[in-house]
C-alpha cells in the first residue's frame, strides 16, 4: 500500500506506532541487577510459607512470566543501538533556477525532533543577507521552514514535524528583509522516503 493510499487515521496511527517504537526507552536493555531482583523474590516467595501455597504459586508464575518478558527484552535491546533509528532520506534535483544543483538528505528521528542532514553541490555561496532556506511541505502545499544556510557542504537543519506528514523537502534562495514567508525561489525540490 502506498502511503498515497493511507488514509489521515491511518497515517497518524503510524507516525504514533513510528514515534513508541523510535523512543530509546523501549529499547533500553534492562540491568542484570534487575534479573536477581526477580529470582530473589521468586526464591523468597516460595519460602514464605504463611501465604499459602496458593499464593507462593501464584507468586512463582508472576516472577517467571517477568524474567522470560526481561529475557526477551535483553535479546531485543542487545541487537537494536542509537544507529538503528528511524531514517527517512531524500534525494534532491535542481529546478530551472539551479540546473545543475543536485543534494542528498537524511533525517533521522531523535527525542528533540528530526536531525536532518543535507549535501548539496551546484549551489553557488551566499552571503551579505543572501541565504537558502529550507523548508517540509505537506499535500495541502503548506510549509514548514527547517533552517537557513549559506553553502550546502555538510548542513544540519531540524525538524518539529514528521516527514510522513510533510513529505517534500525544497530549498529557496531567501534574502534577509524581514520577510519570513518563503521567497518561492525554490532551487532544490525532492520527495522523502523511509530508508
Amino acid at each position: 500500500m502506498d502511503d498515497d493510499e493511507l488514509t489521515p487515521e491511518e497515517r497518524a496511527e503510524i507516525e504514533r506506532l513510528s514515534d513508541t517504537l523510535a523512543d530509546p526507552a523501549v529499547w533500553a536493555v534492562p540491568s542484570p541487577e534487575l534479573q536477581e531482583r526477580v529470582v530473589a523474590a521468586i526464591a523468597e516467595a516460595d519460602a514464605d510459607t504463611t501465604r499459602g501455597p496458593r499464593r507462593g504459586v501464584r507468586y512463582a508464575l508472576v516472577g517467571l512470566a517477568a524474567a522470560v518478558v526481561l529475557a526477551v527484552g535483553a535479546a531485543v535491546g542487545v541487537q537494536m543501538n542509537q544507529d538503528d533509528r528511524l531514517q527517512y532520506a531524500a534525494s534532491l534535483r535542481g529546478t530551472d533556477l539551479a540546473p545543475e544543483a543536485t543534494g542528498e538528505v537524511t533525517m533521522t528521528k531523535t527525542t528533540s525532533g528530526w536531525k536532518i542532514e543535507l549535501q548539496a553541490t551546484g549551489l553557488p555561496r551566499r552571503a551579505d543577507g543572501e541565504f537558502y532556506e529550507a523548508w517540509l511541505k505537506d499535500d495541502s502545499g503548506q510549509l514548514v521552514p527547517i533552517g537557513t544556510f549559506n553553502d550546502g557542504n555538510d548542513v544540519v537543519l531540524w525538524a518539529g514535524v514528521p516527514p510522513t506528514a510533510f513529505p517534500t523537502l525544497t530549498v529557496t534562495r531567501e534574502v534577509a528583509d524581514g520577510n519570513q514567508a518563503s521567497s518561492g525561489q525554490v532551487v532544490l525540490i525532492g520527495q522523502t522516503n523511509r530508508s
